[in-house]
């Protein structure tokens, strides 16, 4: 029998060290770690490269709101951008802004957005994002840490800023990306001490402003981005341009590697992640690169697949979240109609599922079968990528077969610029996030409290730490943080559990911090309890907790409330009760704890792993409510004291009702 391909190689010369494995690199980009590209070192570099390429094609794209209908998108060429942005970016300076001075921008993703971020780049302004549902705590501390002077808004945050000006009291300008009726907002602004301009004031200012040969250079700090974390202050990452640069480059490396799909100017992105997350500007910096287009959803995710649908994407980057609620909806569609229709689409996903390994295409079920499912993409994706949290094997899978596009998955942190790892072209392997960036080394270390080490069988494990040319500088202003995640050899520690597998491939299999030890001895990993629980189609979001004190589980669940509606309509003891009703009906509690229990067995979870006690919640987790980070992960410790008086009731045995 040969060996099985290794898609990662020791990096060359390293030495062996106790309690670690060798450093492992890119199989096609072993000898050394990529940077830049020839005459490529910032991120200006990177968009007069594609600028070059794209020249008058479409670039930036909105769909206009008429008597709150959405029309059609209208496009910016990529030549009429570029403009802009030069004309703003001096604007920003014949304003006062210098050279590594901080900039914060505060709003969901639209053109200004990208056109702020670009002229930052091109003046060596440092782009501070701040997430669009900050708390004041959270803009208090951003604002006041990087001693922000100017925020680019959109116009419904500029009451709320000006509100703010008695804990900011470094904020002189506010741009507001729209152009609206300013006058009485300029004026309340003017009372509290700040200049308030529009974005187009700003362009017209730097229109007439000689063009000055004041280029960045790659050293220069392009962005401190906050974590979203889930406990404590954010803490900022601090990445230079030729950090952000490294993670372009390398996927476009892969792409012509034939290891990753590639990206050229005929393609086309749907951007609604938050541009505050490093996953989107690493997203957005390929197509930046390559000429491609970028389309803006409206700015509300309810509304995003009828974007989809309008815009018709070639490349669609989303997070678990979202791919669940498809994976979802659709077995839920298919189990509903029933009958012959339900039998032919379980009959063609198998087919399709048996040759997975080699093809997520299908000349006849495609076709027949998965047509209608494609089309909620908008019919035209070549590939899709998963990010910022693990999604599970059922769904990509799911993915891969009813959209007939290749599904990757990457990994990658904030303080990376999102450069770890991605999984390779042709290989559908699934609960693998693939190999390094070409820009990246990655090695386990032992963790023994948890019995992780390096010379496990089969295969070594440990946490993974990450070096090379895109990790962060450090954490702004925090020397004590950035000692404990950056160590003397410049390794990043991610607090990540991961192994390599047969063919060299990373899995992520545990979290440092994310795991509990309940009373009996046994380590509980809840991330991938409530990744099991929430592919079932009447749970929609699930948050597992166990106390150390005790030896069972409880859950927090949030139903899917057309799910749940539908599965009473079939029982006459509920059938006429509302959501919230059913949410709070000891009867339906149970019903939903048995069917929980059913599932999870199923799929694999162990007697301790499975909730004992649930409480249902009418209330879905948002980032609005602070129960989810702005890249839609579960904060576990905010969760916990929200629902403390009901995790407290489910370990009494008191009864909600």
């Amino acid at each position: 029998m040969s060996a099985p391909q290794q898609f990662t190689v020791n990096a060359p010369g390293a030495v062996q060290k106790d309690g670690e494995t060798l450093p492992r690199r890119h199989f096609k980009f072993a000898d050394a770690l990529l940077s830049h590209p020839d005459n490529v070192t910032t991120m200006w570099d990177v968009f007069c490269h594609g600028n070059k390429i794209a020249g008058d094609r479409d670039f930036l794209g909105v769909r206009p709101i008429l008597n709150g209908v959405a029309q059609p998108y209208e496009w910016q060429s990529n030549n009429a951008v570029k403009g802009r942005i030069e004309n703003y970016a001096k604007g920003l300076q014949k304003l006062g802004l210098g050279r590594q001075e901080s900039l914060g921008v505060y709003g969901v993703n639209r053109p200004e957005w990208t056109m702020t971020e670009q002229a930052c780049y091109r003046k060596a302004f440092i782009i501070v994002a701040l997430y669009d549902t900050l708390g004041e705590e959270a803009i208090e501390y951003i604002v006041n840490q990087t001693e922000m002077k100017y925020i680019v808004a959109t116009s419904d945050k500029v009451k709320r800023l000006v509100g703010l000006k008695n804990i900011l009291p470094s904020i002189k300008y506010i741009i507001a990306m729209d152009d609206y009726e300013i006058a009485s907002d300029r004026e309340a602004a003017k009372a509290a001490g700040i200049e308030l301009h529009t974005f187009t004031e700003v362009e017209k200012l730097g229109e007439g402003a000689p063009e000055e040969d004041d280029l960045p250079s790659p050293q220069d700090i392009a962005t401190i981005c906050y974590t979203s974390g889930t406990t404590g202050a954010p803490k900022g990452a601090v990445l230079t341009q030729a950090q952000s640069v490294a993670v372009i480059y390398s996927i476009v490396a892969v792409g012509d590697a034939n290891t990753f799909a590639k990206v050229d100017h005929t393609d086309c992105y749907i951007s609604y992640l938050p541009l505050a997350h490093v996953f989107e500007r690493a997203a957005q910096g390929l197509f930046v690169y390559t000429g491609g287009a970028l389309g803006y959803f409206q700015g509300d995710t309810a509304k995003l697949l009828d974007d989809i649908v309008e815009l018709k994407p070639t490349v669609f980057c989303s997070v678990p979240r979202l791919f669940n609620r498809i994976y979802d909806r659709v077995l839920s569609g298919v189990k509903g109609k029933g009958g012959v229709a339900a039998s032919l689409f379980f009959m063609a996903y198998e087919a399709k599922k048996a040759n997975l390994k080699n093809t997520t295409k299908h000349w006849l079920w495609d076709r027949l079968v998965f047509g209608t499912i494609r089309q909620r993409l908008g019919g035209r994706i070549r590939f899709i990528l998963s990010g910022s949290a693990p999604v599970s094997p059922d769904v990509m899978d799911f993915m891969r077969i009813c959209f007939s596009a290749d599904v990757y998955e990457g990994y990658g942190q904030t303080e990376n610029f999102c450069g770890s790892c991605l999984t390779v072209s042709k290989d559908n392997t699934t609960g693998v996030v693939g190999i390094p960036f070409p820009c990246s080394e990655i090695k386990l270390v032992d963790v023994p409290d948890m019995e992780y080490t390096s010379k496990d069988q089969p295969f070594p494990r440990g946490e993974i730490c990450i070096r090379g040319n895109s990790v962060m500088r450090e954490y702004y202003k925090n020397p004590e943080k950035t000692a404990e995640t950056l160590d003397e050899e410049g390794w990043l520690h991610t607090g990540d559990i991961g192994l390599f597998d047969e063919c060299g491939r990373l899995a992520i299999i545990d979290r440092l911090k994310n795991i509990f030890k309940l009373s009996q001895g046994e380590y509980i990993a809840p991330e991938k309890i409530e990744g099991v629980y929430q592919k079932h189609e009447l749970i929609a979001q699930a948050f597992v907790y166990g106390d150390s004190l005790q030896s069972t589980l409880v859950g927090i669940i949030h139903p899917d409330k057309d799910e749940l509606l539908k599965w009473a309509k079939g029982k006459p003891e509920y059938s006429n009760k509302s959501f919230e009703d059913l949410c709070g009906d000891a009867a339906v509690n149970k019903d939903v704890l048995a069917a929980m229990g059913a599932f999870g067995k199923q799929n694999g979870l162990k007697g301790f792993e499975q909730v004992k006690k649930i409480y249902l919640t009418a209330d879905e987790f948002t980032v609005e409510n602070d129960l989810l980070t702005p890249t839609f992960k579960l904060k576990r410790e905010v969760a916990k004291k929200k629902f403390a008086s009901e995790i407290d009731a489910m370990y009494a045995g008191r009864s909600f009702n």
